[in-house]
């Protein structure tokens, strides 16, 4: 697990544009945590890798499951920005995609 999270860890959080410092700010903790973390040193403890997921929206099946992430990018991003969406956004983007998905369905059939 320790090569995998620390890969995914310093991917979310560059995509996120922080630094090591503020990450390490915003949860809390020394910047040196978040440097061993991405760099493959030591177990953090639940106590901190809750939080570092929460912070950088990091999917757990990214850390936990590393195999599946080459299959489906597009689906897990999607998956990602429907977690940050309220439940009334979350209600309008399933319309929207129960009215959309028939049509981009036909095209590919074509």
């Amino acid at each position: 697990m320790n090569d995998s999270l620390g890969k995914v860890v310093r991917k979310a959080r560059l995509a996120r544009g922080l630094t090591q410092e503020q990450l390490a700010e915003l949860i809390g903790i020394d910047q040196r945590t978040i440097l061993n973390i991405e760099n493959h040193k030591g177990n953090p403890k639940f106590e901190l890798l809750f939080p570092l997921v929460r912070t950088l929206k990091i999917d757990p099946s990214e850390i936990f499951y590393p195999e599946l992430q080459d299959n489906k990018p597009s689906l897990r991003q999607l998956q990602a920005l429907l977690a940050d969406c309220s439940e009334d956004e979350a209600q309008d983007l399933l319309a929207l995609c129960q009215s959309a998905l028939p049509i981009f369905r036909a095209r590919k059939a074509k």
